[in-house]
This record gives structure tokens, sequence and C-alpha cells, in this order.
């Protein structure tokens, strides 16, 4: 019998999979969305998530982006 399950496939390079797979253990257990890491630049994750990684990426980019003073 094959189980199937649904989700969103992640290709990103290695600093971003870090990060992402760190959102993902500061999670409690029940709220985990990782389903399995493929490589060290892919990734399977539940499809509920997509919107969240999407915002804590930009929030990241944005408080690690210079912006020159004017």
């Amino acid at each position: 019998m094959v189980n199937a399950v649904k989700g969103l496939f992640i290709s990103c390079d290695i600093p971003m999979a870090q990060f992402i797979v760190n959102m993902n253990a500061a999670l409690p257990a029940s709220q985990k969305f990782i389903l399995h890491i493929l490589d060290s630049t892919h990734m399977f994750v539940q499809p509920h998530v997509a919107e969240m990684i999407r915002s804590r990426i930009a929030e990241f980019r944005d408080q690690n982006s210079y912006e020159k003073p004017a």
C-alpha cells in the first residue's frame, strides 16, 4: 500500500535551507512543518506554511540588508 502526502517542494541555497531548518526546530513538536529533508538544498514541507516561510525570509532579509544613510 502506498502512502501519499501532499506537500511543498523547496529548493534553495544551503544558508537559506539552514534558516528554514532552524525555524522548524524552534517550533513545538505539534507545529513542525518539514516532512522530509532531501539534501542540503532541497526539502519537502507541509503546504500550509508557504506564506509563513516567505514572510520570515522577508523579515530576515530586511534585518540583514544595508541601506546607505541619506
